[in-house]
């Protein structure tokens, strides 16, 4: 097990939660959000924005506490 690659992929994880918990309870603080539903209309800009900011973190994160556990370096996460 690496802790380090572990780690790093709970909090991208926690990263990502946390997006998904404050876009239910102060969409607000999306700024970008805003410029994303002006430049592509509402429906793409709320996607692209839930897929970039919640979706990609937490699977990006999950695959990293997956590749921890199995004794990988994040040197060889970035690698592969």
């Amino acid at each position: 097990m690496n802790p380090m690659t572990v780690g790093l992929g709970a909090l991208i994880v926690a990263y990502g939660c946390y997006t998904a918990y404050a876009r239910v309870k102060a969409p607000q603080q999306f700024h970008k959000l805003e410029a994303m539903k002006k430049f592509w209309g509402e429906g793409a800009g709320v996607a692209i924005h839930f897929v970039a900011y919640t979706v990609v973190p937490i699977v990006v994160g999950i695959a990293m506490i997956i590749a921890g556990v199995n004794g990988l370096s994040l040197v060889d996460v970035m690698k592969a």
